[in-house]
């Protein structure tokens, strides 16, 4: 069907008033026959065919394009940036998100591009599919925050479509809610007057009045349903009276709307914690170029706004039709007892060259409304930090799925994020009242002061030797508690993982095993906890909470006085399945999983297996077990069963360091790592680097650290991640991450850190003071010596004392 045949039907459909509803149905009729045929076909795909059929698409002018396929890696870069070619070729391309729901992070590429309308799939009573991928994109993870996907959301459930052969079948699936939307795409761009479609029809216009006239639907949130349903009437009214210009998407964060704002809606903002990262999407109608005209603005409403500090990263350059927008926010320390709400507006200026007959530029103002909740700052116990930076996830590395009974998805690929697959986790425990925050930098870059818990769970990636010092003192001496999830790691089992790809013609071999143990072990070292290399797999009860142990490890080392629970399992490693086969029958033995320890002014919780924090492939949870480790860890309250006599250790639990798991020297992880050949640094995401703490001065083998401090600015093209070339500026803040106008003053206001921790002072009337008196001293003791060396002159008599 061409776009001017469509656009008949549109205007036919709009003069006998039919629902939006009904419009769509019309639609799927000429939609499905074409594009979901062509789905079918396309089992196993290749990424040199869809170049050569988006070069096609480029080469014919086409102006919608529907693709009904998806995968996880956003790094394959012939094809991104071909989808980028695409769309800068004023191709509107039309995806879907994928159908790995109702997991959150399963985003498919190229859906979750901001150049492509990504859409997920509803039944016909308005509720999300089961089967629709979630947000948020994971693109940023861990430097950023993802942003809001799907873009929109259409009917896919038990849709009528064709067969191949004859006749009709039921279909459902976010490939078939995507063709719904191209084809609502393709009337609403027929009722654009063909003598102006080239200026207003691209497709950042396209996907603004998508966004602008969606129907948001009552209960699911962002990452769910994106804007909400699509709706063609409101979509049609918009495009009818567009003019181009620049907005930003999601327009609006409100925490005080439930649950569409989730999960900033879940806590509330307080001083002192980490920023708060809310990543929003430029889309820019003007053009398929355009530039950020000045550094972003926060205006409050009110007096009680000054309290808000948010420190910008944006797309200094908007290409191909759209941008990022994030906001990294923090209550200052004057807020620290302030409960209520902050309003505001954001403002950000984007200019496009002059379209084709102006003469200038093109100019718009974005606005992006806040509206926040702010409580009082919680007590210390409260508070949990969540280790992000340690977290590796495919792409770009194998990283192996966790638990090996699952057999149709090899790859841990979901984020392993708070809001991603451990969105109910963080759930949980914000209904046990824990305030939890995420750092993304190094162990270097928090306070150890201000948080009851340190909480690790499924990390891939090695630590420095100043985390691991940190760490230590933290615990033993700041009274740190630290929570361990480990995951299972056997060479012999990742050696067996190897498979050939066909589509880069290449083996890919694990980077590591589900979790990173050589690692965890020497991280663990300092407190003489160590964990093996089985893969134990069965059920075990305690209190008469049955769980099951899906793919965890066993604990090796441990020292004496600690409390230490085993339970009979079956190993099912490469090694222990041999070892299981050569004894009699099958037996279990029993393997220590669970240790807890209380070390110096800390608590020390240990436990081999993430699964059951983890919704990916859960069998069953154990969030009960994380609330009384918390409880320990945080409060020093001992559950009576985790702390019975029964289980404490007289005598430490011992293995000779050579006996430990090793490393793979087959692999060059530093590929991967962010830690293996990198600098020691913090980011954006951290608090001491917004706020100019110089931090930890730290020095290894001779060479001194960059550690809070230093700012990096990005000098690849803008995607809210982090790259390896980084521009290094000692600087308080960098000439693009820029703050808000009535904030900076309070930047530099010294916090309670370590007491080896340096302070900056940056508040604009205290410098020019403390420079003064510094000055006044100083004359003050030139003054003084020189009287001192006056009186050895007068006094002497003999010449003896001479000017140093």
């Amino acid at each position: 069907m061409t776009i001017l045949g469509m656009g008949h039907l549109l205007r036919e459909l709009l003069q006998v008033k039919i629902q939006s509803v009904s419009v769509l149905h019309q639609t799927q009729k000429f939609m499905h026959s074409v594009f979901l045929q062509m789905h079918s076909l396309l089992q196993v795909s290749y990424t040199s065919w869809f170049l050569d059929a988006f070069n096609y698409a480029i080469a014919t002018n086409m102006d919608v394009l529907n693709l009904s396929i998806g995968g996880p890696d956003y790094l394959d870069l012939p094809f991104v940036e071909k989808v980028w070619e695409l769309t800068a070729n004023n191709v509107i391309m039309v995806s879907a998100i994928g159908n790995d729901g109702p997991l959150y992070g399963t985003l498919n590429n190229p859906a979750d591009q901001s150049d492509v309308i990504g859409v997920g799939g509803i039944d016909y009573s308005d509720h999300i599919a089961s089967f629709s991928s979630r947000g948020m994109s994971t693109w940023e993870i861990p430097h950023g925050y993802g942003r809001v996907k799907p873009d929109v959301v259409a009917y896919g459930r038990e849709i009528m479509g064709s067969k191949i052969s004859t006749g009709c079948k039921s279909l459902s699936g976010t490939s078939v809610a995507s063709p719904v939307v191209a084809g609502v795409v393709c009337l609403l761009a027929s009722v654009i007057p063909e003598d102006t479609r080239k200026d207003i029809l691209n497709p950042a216009s396209m996907k603004q009045a998508l966004v602008e006239g969606a129907a948001k639907l009552s209960g699911p949130n962002m990452y769910e349903q994106g804007a909400g349903r699509v709706d063609l009437l409101e979509s049609y009214e918009i495009l009818k009276s567009y003019k181009p210009r620049a907005t930003v998407f999601p327009d609006i964060l409100d925490y005080t709307d439930c649950p569409y704002s989730w999960p900033f809606c879940r806590q509330p903002l307080y001083a002192g914690a980490m920023p708060v990262i809310f990543n929003a999407t430029i889309l820019n109608g003007m053009g398929v170029i355009g530039y950020v005209e000045s550094p972003p603005t926060w205006h409050p409403a009110d007096e009680e706004g000054n309290l808000l500090s948010i420190h910008f990263t944006y797309s200094d350059v908007i290409w191909p039709w759209t941008g990022y927008l994030a906001l990294h926010m923090q209550i200052k320390d004057e807020g620290a007892q302030f409960s209520g709400e902050i309003e505001g507006n954001v403002t950000l200026s984007v200019y496009s060259p002059p379209a084709h007959g102006e003469k200038g530029y093109r100019r718009n103002t974005c606005i992006l409304r806040l509206k926040l909740k702010v409580i009082p700052t919680p007590p210390r116990p409260n508070r949990v930090l969540w280790d992000q930076f340690h977290s590796i996830k495919y792409p770009p590395g194998y990283i192996p799925r966790d638990s090996l009974d699952v057999r149709n998805d090899i790859l841990d690929w979901h984020g392993d994020h708070l809001h991603t697959n451990f969105h109910i986790m963080f759930n949980m425990l914000r209904d046990a009242g824990y305030y939890v925050e995420t750092l993304g930098s190094p162990f270097t870059c928090f306070d150890a002061y201000q948080y009851g818990t340190l909480l690790l769970v499924d990390l891939e990636d090695e630590y420095f030797a100043e985390e691991i010092e940190k760490l230590r003192d933290d615990v033993i001496n700041t009274g740190l508690g630290l929570a361990v999830f480990a995951e299972w790691y056997n060479v012999d089992t990742m050696v067996k993982m190897r498979f050939f790809d066909d589509n880069t013609r290449s083996w890919w071999t694990p980077v590591t095993g589900g979790a990173n143990i050589p690692a965890l072990n020497d991280l663990l070292a300092p407190f003489q906890i160590a964990f093996g290399d089985k893969i134990l797999n069965g059920d075990f009860s305690i209190d008469g909470e049955q769980s099951r142990y899906a793919s965890g490890t066993d604990i090796v080392k441990f020292p004496q006085g600690g409390y230490l629970h085993s339970f009979p399992f079956l190993d099912s490693s490469e090694s222990g399945a041999t070892q299981n086969i050569l004894s009699s029958g099958l037996t279990k033995a029993d393997s220590p999983i669970l240790g807890l320890l209380a070390v110096g002014g800390g608590r020390i919780a240990v436990y081999g297996d993430s699964n059951c924090l983890d919704s990916s492939h859960m069998v069953t949870n154990c969030y009960w077990l994380l609330k009384k480790i918390l409880d320990f860890t945080s409060k020093n309250l001992k559950d009576p069963v985790l702390f019975s006599d029964a289980v404490r250790h007289d005598k430490p639990l011992y293995l000779e360091d050579n006996q430990l798991p090793s490393r793979r020297t087959d692999v060059n992880f530093s590929t991967y790592s962010a830690v293996i050949g990198k600098e020691l640094m913090c980011r954006s995401d951290s608090r001491f680097e917004i706020w100019g703490t110089k931090g930890y001065g730290l020095h290894a083998k001779g060479r001194t650290l960059r550690l809070p401090g230093f700012v990096v600015t990005d000098s690849g093209r803008d995607l809210n991640f982090t790259t390896e070339d980084f521009h290094i500026k000692r600087s308080n803040v960098s000439e693009k991450n820029t703050g808000d106008s009535v904030g900076n003053k309070y930047l530099g206001i010294p916090q309670k850190d370590d007491l080896d921790m340096p302070m900056i002072f940056a508040s604009h009337w205290l410098v020019p003071a403390i420079l003064a008196g510094s000055g006044v001293l100083l004359l003050l003791s030139f003054w003084r010596i020189r009287q001192k060396r006056r009186r050895r002159r007068k006094g002497s008599g003999s010449g003896r004392f001479t000017n140093v």
